[in-house]
């Protein structure tokens, strides 16, 4: 039964102009993806350690990505087939709507939660096959730093080829931030994100415009 909603959910999600990635070094998750919708609101920590961008570059995610921005975060593994394509695609449909603000007021991150096998090369060659434009930006790093950032922010599990489907989004200034499980709809996300855009707004009684780096 639930690899019937399984192909089912995904077919759907075909249908609406996502494209889940084709098989990658024999990778299977053995997780069927699910098609139920839920989120929570949850207190994250930063683990203060350093990782790795697509490009090869070290990041801190804190202090370099997240800062003062608004930012949208998924989890996924390159040689996943199932789950994290459809989340990586979720996320290229938040980057469109979202426009220019993404790489200004707002950051993408994707995390990988296999870092053994997607090493700074590989998560480069899968960001290319979804994303376009700048601001998204995609997380290896050592096993140990990978962990205790997912600890951090309450999303490591033991096996990581059952991670569930999971984008989380924040605000930079606050340690509260909400989850969002299963295959979201990229529409739930953007209203969150516009939801805190203007609640930056009302607090430095700009009205709707927010300008990087001013105090609350």
């Amino acid at each position: 039964m639930k690899n019937v909603l399984a192909v089912s959910m995904l077919a759907l999600l075909i249908s609406q102009g996502f494209t889940p990635l084709a098989q990658a070094h024999g990778g299977v998750d053995h997780a069927p993806p699910k098609p139920a919708v839920s989120q929570d609101s949850a207190v994250v920590h930063f683990a203060n350690v350093s990782l790795t961008n697509q490009n090869g570059e070290p990041v801190n995610l804190k202090r370099d990505l997240v800062s003062d921005r608004i930012v949208v975060m998924g989890f996924i593994y390159t040689t996943c087939t199932t789950i994290c394509p459809v989340i990586s695609s979720i996320m290229a449909k938040v980057q469109k709507q979202l426009g220019a603000k993404v790489g200004t007021e707002v950051q993408l991150v994707s995390i990988t939660v296999d870092p053994l096998r997607d090493t700074a090369p590989r998560l480069l060659t899968y960001a290319n096959r979804f994303q376009h434009g700048p601001g998204w930006t995609w997380l290896t790093g050592t096993p140990q730093a990978i962990d205790a950032t997912l600890k951090g922010l309450g999303t490591w599990t033991a096996d990581p080829e059952n991670h569930p489907p999971l984008i989380m989004v924040g605000d930079g200034h606050s340690s509260h931030w909400t989850r969002f499980y299963g295959f979201t709809d990229p529409e739930l996300l953007v209203e969150r994100v516009e939801q805190l855009r203007g609640d930056r707004a009302s607090k430095s009684g700009k009205h709707g415009v927010y300008v990087m780096g001013e105090p609350e």
